[in-house]
């Protein structure tokens, strides 16, 4: 299928869910977008995905943990090509909460997740997504 027949206003392809999560694979870095203080934070976190559930790690007492406690977060990642001008970003709003049952835990540890930062990350967070949202650009000749 033409990927222009599902191209927003602005020439990107709108990705559906399957193409969304498939991406989301490819890559180890997204960014956590919650709220600090009332204003908009954004941070940089590791990631594996559990079924369509984002899982992160964080230490004791970090902002991060004490601001995503039930609270709506945006999850985004992405990957460009600067030389072949072709790029993709996806984007996952949802709750997010700190998973506290110990067999739970036990079963995200075995989903290979170690953190990049320095410091113990005891602590598991759970993003359920509810909206998925995808889009792509790619040049003209590679369609």
């Amino acid at each position: 299928m033409n990927a222009l027949a599902h191209a927003d206003s602005a020439g990107l392809e709108n990705l559906g869910r399957y193409d969304c999560y498939a991406l989301l694979r490819t890559v180890p870095i997204g960014r956590i977008v919650f709220t600090e203080a009332a204003l908009p934070a954004i941070q940089p976190v590791n990631f594996v995905l559990d079924g369509d559930d984002v899982i992160i790690r964080t230490g004791m007492g970090s902002k991060l943990a004490a601001a995503t406690r039930s609270a709506v977060v945006a999850f985004e990642a992405d990957q460009y090509d600067e030389d072949a001008l072709t790029g993709w970003s996806v984007v996952l709003v949802g709750r997010a909460d700190a998973v506290v049952d110990e067999i739970e835990r036990r079963g995200l540890a075995g989903l290979g997740l170690t953190p990049w930062a320095l410091g113990e990350r005891p602590h598991y967070i759970r993003i359920q997504p509810e909206i998925v949202r995808g889009r792509r650009i790619r040049r003209p000749s590679a369609l």
